[in-house]
Protein backbone atom coordinates (compact mmCIF):
# COMPACT_ATOMS: atom_id res chain seq x y z
CA UNK A 1 0.00 0.00 0.00
CA UNK A 2 1.40 3.17 -0.91
CA UNK A 3 1.10 6.34 1.87
CA UNK A 4 -1.93 8.13 0.30
CA UNK A 5 -3.73 4.76 -0.89
CA UNK A 6 -6.23 4.73 2.25
CA UNK A 7 -7.04 8.75 1.44
CA UNK A 8 -8.08 7.88 -1.81
CA UNK A 9 -9.64 4.93 -0.46
CA UNK A 10 -11.71 7.23 1.72
CA UNK A 11 -12.42 9.59 -1.20
CA UNK A 12 -13.98 7.00 -2.90
CA UNK A 13 -16.66 6.50 -0.46
CA UNK A 14 -19.39 8.41 0.89
CA UNK A 15 -18.83 11.09 3.28
CA UNK A 16 -22.45 10.71 4.91
CA UNK A 17 -23.55 7.12 3.95
CA UNK A 18 -19.77 5.81 5.25
CA UNK A 19 -19.28 8.03 7.51
CA UNK A 20 -18.63 5.84 10.55
CA UNK A 21 -16.16 3.18 8.44
CA UNK A 22 -14.37 6.61 7.39
CA UNK A 23 -13.96 7.97 10.67
CA UNK A 24 -12.65 4.74 11.72
CA UNK A 25 -10.31 4.58 8.77
CA UNK A 26 -8.94 7.76 10.10
CA UNK A 27 -8.99 7.72 13.69
CA UNK A 28 -7.33 4.00 13.89
CA UNK A 29 -5.06 4.04 10.81
CA UNK A 30 -3.92 7.44 9.29
CA UNK A 31 -3.66 9.12 12.26
CA UNK A 32 -4.25 7.37 15.83
CA UNK A 33 -1.43 9.73 17.74
CA UNK A 34 -2.65 12.45 16.87
CA UNK A 35 -6.67 11.32 17.29
CA UNK A 36 -5.61 10.93 20.72
CA UNK A 37 -3.90 13.99 21.69
CA UNK A 38 -6.92 16.06 19.76
CA UNK A 39 -9.24 14.17 22.30
CA UNK A 40 -7.11 14.94 25.10
CA UNK A 41 -6.78 18.93 24.43
CA UNK A 42 -10.73 18.71 23.62
CA UNK A 43 -11.82 17.32 27.36
CA UNK A 44 -9.09 19.61 28.83
CA UNK A 45 -10.16 22.96 27.14
CA UNK A 46 -13.66 21.98 28.40
CA UNK A 47 -12.31 22.63 31.97
CA UNK A 48 -12.25 26.59 31.36
CA UNK A 49 -15.90 26.83 30.95
CA UNK A 50 -16.63 27.49 34.98
CA UNK A 51 -20.00 25.33 35.22
CA UNK A 52 -18.06 21.95 33.69
CA UNK A 53 -14.30 22.89 35.38
CA UNK A 54 -16.57 23.22 39.05
CA UNK A 55 -18.44 20.23 38.50
CA UNK A 56 -15.66 18.15 37.50
CA UNK A 57 -13.85 19.17 40.76
CA UNK A 58 -16.54 18.64 42.93
CA UNK A 59 -16.92 14.93 41.75
CA UNK A 60 -13.15 14.25 42.33
CA UNK A 61 -12.68 11.97 39.92
CA UNK A 62 -10.09 14.21 37.99
CA UNK A 63 -8.54 15.14 40.89
CA UNK A 64 -8.17 12.22 43.26
CA UNK A 65 -8.81 8.90 40.91
CA UNK A 66 -7.15 10.93 37.32
CA UNK A 67 -5.83 7.39 35.69
CA UNK A 68 -9.04 5.82 35.98
CA UNK A 69 -11.10 8.63 34.85
CA UNK A 70 -8.89 9.59 31.91
CA UNK A 71 -8.94 5.45 30.74
CA UNK A 72 -12.58 4.95 31.02
CA UNK A 73 -13.15 8.06 29.11
CA UNK A 74 -10.90 6.75 26.40
CA UNK A 75 -11.83 3.57 26.28
CA UNK A 76 -15.99 4.62 26.34
CA UNK A 77 -15.55 6.67 23.38
CA UNK A 78 -13.21 4.45 21.53
CA UNK A 79 -15.57 1.49 21.48
CA UNK A 80 -18.14 3.72 19.83
CA UNK A 81 -15.49 3.80 17.34
CA UNK A 82 -13.49 0.51 16.74
CA UNK A 83 -17.55 -1.43 16.92
CA UNK A 84 -20.04 0.44 15.98
CA UNK A 85 -22.90 2.53 17.53
CA UNK A 86 -25.26 -0.39 17.01
CA UNK A 87 -23.02 -3.21 17.67
CA UNK A 88 -23.38 -4.46 21.31
CA UNK A 89 -20.18 -2.76 22.39
CA UNK A 90 -20.86 0.41 20.81
CA UNK A 91 -24.43 0.41 22.94
CA UNK A 92 -22.76 -0.55 26.33
CA UNK A 93 -20.82 2.47 26.10
CA UNK A 94 -22.98 5.14 25.06
CA UNK A 95 -25.74 3.83 27.86
CA UNK A 96 -22.70 4.09 30.42
CA UNK A 97 -21.65 7.46 28.88
CA UNK A 98 -25.30 8.88 29.72
CA UNK A 99 -25.82 6.93 33.20
CA UNK A 100 -23.33 9.00 34.33
CA UNK A 101 -23.67 12.16 32.21
CA UNK A 102 -27.63 11.71 33.48
CA UNK A 103 -26.64 11.73 37.66
CA UNK A 104 -25.89 15.17 36.96
CA UNK A 105 -27.32 18.48 36.55
CA UNK A 106 -25.45 19.77 33.39
CA UNK A 107 -27.18 22.51 31.10
CA UNK A 108 -27.87 21.31 27.28
CA UNK A 109 -25.06 24.41 26.35
CA UNK A 110 -22.61 22.96 28.08
CA UNK A 111 -22.72 19.38 26.83
CA UNK A 112 -23.25 20.53 23.54
CA UNK A 113 -19.68 22.46 23.77
CA UNK A 114 -18.27 19.62 24.95
CA UNK A 115 -18.89 18.03 21.74
CA UNK A 116 -17.58 20.28 20.08
CA UNK A 117 -14.51 20.12 20.60
CA UNK A 118 -14.67 16.48 20.10
CA UNK A 119 -15.57 17.97 16.16
CA UNK A 120 -13.59 20.89 15.93
CA UNK A 121 -9.99 19.81 18.11
CA UNK A 122 -9.20 17.10 15.86
CA UNK A 123 -9.13 19.41 12.76
CA UNK A 124 -7.78 21.77 13.84
CA UNK A 125 -4.36 20.11 15.88
CA UNK A 126 -4.21 17.77 12.73
CA UNK A 127 -4.27 20.54 10.70
CA UNK A 128 -1.20 22.03 12.58
CA UNK A 129 0.60 18.98 13.18
CA UNK A 130 -0.17 16.16 11.23
CA UNK A 131 1.64 14.20 8.65
CA UNK A 132 -1.34 15.97 6.03
CA UNK A 133 -3.99 17.26 6.84
CA UNK A 134 -7.84 15.98 6.72
CA UNK A 135 -9.24 15.97 3.89
CA UNK A 136 -13.09 17.01 3.34
CA UNK A 137 -14.44 14.06 3.23
CA UNK A 138 -13.08 13.46 6.47
CA UNK A 139 -13.81 16.39 8.00
CA UNK A 140 -17.53 15.63 7.05
CA UNK A 141 -17.83 11.80 8.41
CA UNK A 142 -16.10 12.83 11.85
CA UNK A 143 -19.15 15.62 11.86
CA UNK A 144 -21.44 12.69 11.48
CA UNK A 145 -19.92 10.58 13.60
CA UNK A 146 -19.83 13.18 16.80
CA UNK A 147 -23.65 14.27 16.02
CA UNK A 148 -24.83 10.92 16.04
CA UNK A 149 -22.98 10.24 19.30
CA UNK A 150 -24.76 13.65 20.21
CA UNK A 151 -28.53 12.60 19.39
CA UNK A 152 -27.48 9.40 21.14
CA UNK A 153 -27.01 11.24 24.35
CA UNK A 154 -29.81 13.60 24.08
CA UNK A 155 -28.12 16.37 23.27
CA UNK A 156 -30.49 19.02 21.60
CA UNK A 157 -29.77 21.64 19.23
CA UNK A 158 -26.54 20.37 17.75
CA UNK A 159 -24.90 21.76 14.88
CA UNK A 160 -25.41 20.61 11.34
CA UNK A 161 -21.74 21.00 9.62
CA UNK A 162 -18.56 21.29 10.75
CA UNK A 163 -18.00 25.12 10.34
CA UNK A 164 -21.58 25.52 12.28
CA UNK A 165 -19.66 23.17 15.09
CA UNK A 166 -16.61 25.48 14.95
CA UNK A 167 -18.47 28.49 15.20
CA UNK A 168 -20.35 27.39 18.16
CA UNK A 169 -17.13 26.54 20.26
CA UNK A 170 -15.59 29.56 19.29
CA UNK A 171 -18.48 31.58 20.70
CA UNK A 172 -19.19 29.74 23.44
CA UNK A 173 -15.09 29.66 24.86
CA UNK A 174 -15.75 33.22 24.36
CA UNK A 175 -18.82 34.06 26.53
CA UNK A 176 -17.70 31.61 29.22
CA UNK A 177 -13.84 30.74 29.22
CA UNK A 178 -12.98 31.97 32.76
CA UNK A 179 -11.06 32.09 36.18
CA UNK A 180 -12.16 29.16 38.49
CA UNK A 181 -10.76 27.39 41.62
CA UNK A 182 -11.77 24.18 41.11
CA UNK A 183 -11.05 24.37 37.52
CA UNK A 184 -7.62 25.19 37.96
CA UNK A 185 -7.25 22.29 40.80
CA UNK A 186 -8.79 19.93 38.05
CA UNK A 187 -6.38 21.29 35.19
CA UNK A 188 -2.93 21.03 37.75
CA UNK A 189 -4.57 17.34 37.96
CA UNK A 190 -4.72 16.41 34.51
CA UNK A 191 -1.14 18.15 33.71
CA UNK A 192 0.42 15.98 36.71
CA UNK A 193 -1.22 12.71 35.36
CA UNK A 194 0.34 13.37 32.18
CA UNK A 195 3.52 13.72 33.20
CA UNK A 196 3.11 10.67 35.60
CA UNK A 197 3.46 8.85 32.32
CA UNK A 198 7.04 9.63 31.61
CA UNK A 199 10.53 9.53 34.18
CA UNK A 200 9.64 11.55 37.41
CA UNK A 201 12.55 13.72 36.35
CA UNK A 202 10.68 15.10 33.21
CA UNK A 203 7.77 16.21 35.04
CA UNK A 204 8.61 19.88 35.28
CA UNK A 205 9.99 19.86 31.26
CA UNK A 206 7.00 17.92 30.26
CA UNK A 207 4.53 20.32 32.24
CA UNK A 208 6.56 23.23 30.52
CA UNK A 209 5.89 21.25 27.22
CA UNK A 210 2.06 20.97 27.43
CA UNK A 211 1.71 24.75 28.32
CA UNK A 212 3.28 25.60 25.28
CA UNK A 213 0.66 23.51 23.41
CA UNK A 214 -2.20 25.68 24.99
CA UNK A 215 -3.66 28.75 23.45
CA UNK A 216 -4.03 31.86 24.96
CA UNK A 217 -7.76 32.10 26.15
CA UNK A 218 -6.90 28.67 27.94
CA UNK A 219 -3.77 30.02 29.59
CA UNK A 220 -5.59 33.29 30.56
CA UNK A 221 -8.66 30.86 32.01
CA UNK A 222 -6.34 29.01 34.21
CA UNK A 223 -3.96 32.02 34.56
CA UNK A 224 -0.96 30.22 33.65
CA UNK A 225 1.73 32.19 32.85
CA UNK A 226 2.35 31.67 29.35
CA UNK A 227 5.54 30.14 27.95
CA UNK A 228 8.34 32.22 26.28
CA UNK A 229 8.17 32.77 22.55
CA UNK A 230 11.24 30.25 21.91
CA UNK A 231 9.85 27.43 24.34
CA UNK A 232 6.62 28.08 21.95
CA UNK A 233 8.34 27.80 18.78
CA UNK A 234 11.05 24.72 19.96
CA UNK A 235 7.78 22.73 21.32
CA UNK A 236 5.32 23.53 18.32
CA UNK A 237 8.12 23.08 15.55
CA UNK A 238 8.84 19.39 17.15
CA UNK A 239 5.96 18.21 17.06
CA UNK A 240 5.65 19.63 13.36
CA UNK A 241 8.75 18.05 13.44
CA UNK A 242 7.15 14.69 14.01
CA UNK A 243 4.60 14.84 11.41
CA UNK A 244 7.02 15.43 8.88
CA UNK A 245 8.49 12.20 9.96
CA UNK A 246 5.62 9.70 9.97
CA UNK A 247 4.70 11.09 6.55
CA UNK A 248 7.81 9.51 5.68
CA UNK A 249 6.64 6.40 6.59
CA UNK A 250 4.83 3.01 5.19
CA UNK A 251 0.96 3.56 5.73
CA UNK A 252 -0.12 1.76 9.26
CA UNK A 253 -1.72 -1.91 8.13
CA UNK A 254 -3.08 -2.81 11.14
CA UNK A 255 -5.87 -0.52 13.25
CA UNK A 256 -4.51 1.47 16.25
CA UNK A 257 -7.32 1.92 19.03
CA UNK A 258 -7.60 3.38 22.39
CA UNK A 259 -6.95 0.81 24.56
CA UNK A 260 -3.92 -0.11 23.01
CA UNK A 261 -2.51 3.17 23.81
CA UNK A 262 0.54 2.84 26.96
CA UNK A 263 -1.17 6.03 28.59
CA UNK A 264 -3.84 3.42 29.62
CA UNK A 265 -2.80 1.96 32.66
CA UNK A 266 -5.12 1.06 34.91
CA UNK A 267 -6.80 -2.18 33.53
CA UNK A 268 -3.83 -4.91 33.21
CA UNK A 269 -5.60 -7.95 32.83
CA UNK A 270 -8.51 -6.45 30.68
CA UNK A 271 -11.61 -4.75 31.63
CA UNK A 272 -15.36 -5.40 31.21
CA UNK A 273 -16.60 -1.97 29.19
CA UNK A 274 -20.24 -2.36 31.25
CA UNK A 275 -17.96 -1.73 34.24
CA UNK A 276 -16.13 1.50 33.06
CA UNK A 277 -16.64 4.58 34.19
CA UNK A 278 -18.56 6.39 37.66
CA UNK A 279 -21.54 5.18 39.90
CA UNK A 280 -22.13 8.64 41.14
CA UNK A 281 -23.80 7.86 44.84
CA UNK A 282 -26.75 10.84 44.91
CA UNK A 283 -25.99 13.95 47.57
CA UNK A 284 -22.54 13.12 47.23
CA UNK A 285 -19.48 14.71 44.92
CA UNK A 286 -21.81 17.05 42.88
CA UNK A 287 -24.69 14.49 42.50
CA UNK A 288 -27.83 15.67 43.18
CA UNK A 289 -30.82 13.84 45.28
CA UNK A 290 -33.77 13.56 43.28
CA UNK A 291 -37.15 13.70 44.76
CA UNK A 292 -40.39 12.33 43.71
CA UNK A 293 -41.59 15.93 42.87
CA UNK A 294 -39.37 16.22 40.31
CA UNK A 295 -37.49 18.65 42.55
CA UNK A 296 -33.21 18.12 43.26
CA UNK A 297 -31.01 18.79 45.77
CA UNK A 298 -27.06 18.74 46.38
Amino acid sequence: MQRFERLEQIRRMDPYEDAFEIYRLTAAYEFPWDITRALELALYRTYAVPSIGRLLAETAELTDRSQKRYDDTSLLLDAVVEHGFDSEKGRTAVRRINQMHRSYDISNDDMRYVLCTFVVMPKRWIDAYGWRRLSRHEIVACTVHYRTLGHRMGIKDIPETYEEFEACLDAYEEAHFAWDEGARRVSDATLTLMASWYPRPLAPVLRRVTLALLDEPLLKAFRYAAPGPVTRALVRGGVRARGRAVRLLPPRRAPHYARQNWEIKGYPNGFLLGDLGTRPVPGAGGCPVRHADGSATQ
